[in-house]
């Protein structure tokens, strides 16, 4: 596997899982941890309810440290990533012109329901 640098996107398998966090083997040289913080935007009070032992996840590498052979990890951040992709992805909606045949516009049958409410 080439140099694992902060910043990349990689997959590995989660190897354990602790009330701060989990460990995840990105190869048979490297672990590396999500904190809690970092496995989803939403609250997370228990990591379980996210991920179990045994899942294959996608992380965006924080930081290294080669010496000790460990990563600091986040699954939230590839998360962001792909929002924003498809974000941009999406077709933007053409907008109706108002004169379009069939169609009347909302405000106007709005004052129309309204009227024929006072009459009910």
């Amino acid at each position: 596997m080439p140099k694992l640098e902060a910043g990349s996107i990689v997959k590995g398998t989660v190897t354990g899982i602790q009330p701060y966090g989990a460990f995840v083997a990105i190869d048979d040289d490297i672990q590396g941890l999500v904190h809690i913080s970092e496995v989803s935007h939403q609250f997370v009070k228990d990591i379980h309810d996210f991920i179990k032992v045994g899942d294959e996840v996608t992380v965006k590498v924080l930081s290294v440290d080669e010496k000790a052979k460990r990563a600091s990890l986040s699954m939230r951040a590839v998360k962001e990533m792909l929002a924003v992709k498809n974000k941009t992805r999406q077709p933007k909606l053409k907008e109706i012109p108002e004169t379009a045949g069939g169609f009347h516009i909302l405000k106007e049958k709005l004052k129309e329901w309204i009227e024929q409410s006072k009459y009910e």
